[in-house]
């Protein structure tokens, strides 16, 4: 009793402000790849990284229209992934954080809230614990899956810096049986496509993280989870604050809002994930002995999502598949066909020139609706919230703001 008292305070007593205990999530994810294993990157592995970056780059030039995204190359080990990528994690779990922790505080019956008094707030604690702990489990298991900052299709990275991770390239490389420098120059060569498309669409970074906070602002707590999962704690067992499985709390509401909300947010991922697997199959075209292969494989990954994707999933109620991934890639070939590499790119001007989830049933029908770009981009408003300010699509914008 007395070490599950000294756990308790020490949960209770760590810092984090939010309803996530963000400091116990990194220990936590810290711990959980120590025991597993988390190699060190080796000088030789740092240079073969920065060297097939620099090469995906040059390759990726007459496969898109957009410039070189990369300002900074390097491979990071599992435990700095989590690092380098844990503010946009916590832009994006702390909504859904906060509706679970809210719902613990409902479960004290009212008459009791005043008796608690400035105990209260202890719930709220121990919420962002339980939370923290969880997710700080799932990170770790995608640090050990992941393969480069842009690998689950949403910018996670710091702006401009293109990463990779080595130790799990090899251990990916392995599974299909194929040269590592293989694997990792087309890992390279996705994420060089990232970068690009993120770092000269200004406003892209926000669309996509808007349409996952707005998905999740619809996900609803399942109290009668979380009163199953605080039932199994036994205070005369330490390890059963860690035993906790907070996976199935959350689950999307059944409304016409939600509905197009998810949409929204498969349709864009689609739409990103679907124009980096045709750039860079383009880009590596008879360069790579067995691009085919690893083009296929790279689909299946995403469209199915790992089992610690599927986890983390699980946990925060948002899954980022990229459902309609084989439609987009046509849609984009078909852009290709009908308009070229310029006019394919400038559908990324403007959010509103993007294809709708009704497009992707006839890609060519979208393609071919109006190859005058400019008599198209002419109705938009490019003051609108999301667009540019003050600069038409596709025109050059130096500003540091933009690209953060």
């Amino acid at each position: 009793m007395q070490q599950f008292m000294s756990q308790l305070q020490h949960l209770l007593s760590a810092s984090g402000s939010g309803p996530v205990n963000w400091d116990l999530a990194r220990q936590v994810a810290a711990s959980q790849l120590a025991a597993a294993g988390d190699p060190a990157v080796s000088p030789y592995e740092r240079h073969a990284v920065e060297e097939a970056l620099r090469l995906a780059d040059l390759w990726l030039e007459p496969a898109s229209d957009l410039p070189s995204g990369i300002r900074t190359s390097v491979a990071w080990n599992r435990n700095e992934w989590i690092y380098k990528t844990l503010d946009v994690w916590r832009k994006l779990c702390d909504p859904v954080a906060s509706r679970m922790v809210g719902a613990m505080g409902d479960l004290v019956p009212p008459e009791a809230r005043a008796q608690l008094g400035p105990m209260q707030s202890m719930v709220a604690t121990l919420g962002g614990a339980l939370f923290g702990g969880q997710l700080g489990q799932a990170l770790g298991s995608l640090a050990g899956e992941v393969l480069s900052a842009g690998d689950i299709g949403l910018p996670l990275g710091p702006a401009g810096t293109a990463a990779l991770v080595p130790a799990n390239i090899r251990t990916y490389g392995e599974g299909l049986e194929l040269p590592e420098d293989e694997v990792r120059l087309y890992v390279a060569l996705r994420e060089a496509a990232h970068q690009r498309l993120f770092e000269h669409v200004p406003w892209l970074r926000g669309h996509v993280l808007t349409a996952v906070e707005n998905y999740a602002s619809g996900i609803r707590v399942n109290r009668e989870a979380i009163e199953e999962a605080m039932g199994r704690v036994d205070p005369t067992d330490p390890e059963s604050m860690q035993a906790i499985a907070l996976e199935g709390i959350f689950t999307p509401e059944d409304t016409p809002a939600q509905k197009a909300s998810l949409a929204r947010l498969e349709t864009v991922l689609a739409l990103v994930e679907g124009w980096v697997c045709h750039v860079v199959d383009n880009a590596a075209g008879e360069r790579l002995p067995n691009v085919v292969r690893l083009g296929e494989a790279f689909r299946r990954r995403r469209a199915a999502g790992g089992p610690a994707e599927q986890t983390f999933a699980a946990l925060v109620g948002l899954e980022l598949r990229p459902r309609r991934l084989r439609e987009a890639s046509a849609l984009w070939a078909a852009l290709t066909t009908h308009r070229g590499i310029a006019g394919r790119d400038a559908v990324w001007g403007h959010p509103d020139l993007l294809p709708s989830d009704d497009d992707f049933a006839d890609p060519v029908a979208f393609a071919t609706r109006s190859t005058d770009l400019d008599d198209e981009l002419a109705n938009f408003d490019f003051t609108a919230p999301g667009a540019p300010e003050g600069k038409a699509p596709g025109t050059e914008d130096d500003s540091d703001d933009d690209r953060s």
